[in-house]
């Protein structure tokens, strides 16, 4: 009787630890879409410039990897490291770059796609960002169809 009490236990808690991945997919993209990983390189106060600083940093995204629209109030310069990315701002096109690519976005811009178009290796990108001093690095948007704000 023991025995299949922790049969029993034991495929529940499986079936337990599936559900949030059931739960995931079901829900979609949002849900499921793997995080990018940001790390700072460097961040300074720009003497030259009352008010503002630059940062530094790098973003990875894994396989499958995409932002949820969001906006700097920054004026950002994106450089592709490595892999390769789909770009587009509220109002334009989307563009695709590879490494060596370049992105611009200017303090009023909504980015509504920031995604790795590959399901199987990471994409990097060199961002340097000029932004009012201590303000934050991004702000969530509510998501708009047509790539509009």
């Amino acid at each position: 009787m023991m025995a299949r009490q922790i049969a029993e236990l034991w495929w529940g808690a499986r079936w337990l630890a599936l559900l949030p991945c059931a739960l995931a997919s079901i829900a979609g993209d949002a849900a499921t879409t793997p995080p990018a990983t940001v790390t700072t390189l460097m961040q300074r106060e720009l003497a030259d410039v009352p008010g503002k600083e630059a940062l530094m940093l790098t973003v990875e995204y894994p396989p499958g990897g995409a932002s949820l629209p969001h906006r700097h109030d920054a004026d950002v310069f994106v450089y592709v490291l490595a892999g390769e990315v789909i770009m587009q701002v509220a109002g334009q096109p989307a563009v695709t770059l590879g490494p060596g690519g370049t992105f611009f976005e200017g303090p009023a811009d909504v980015h509504v796609k920031s995604a790795n178009t590959s399901e199987r290796t990471p994409a990097k990108l060199l961002v340097v960002m000029l932004k009012e001093r201590g303000a934050p690095v991004s702000r969530a948007v509510a998501a708009a169809s047509g790539g509009s704000p």
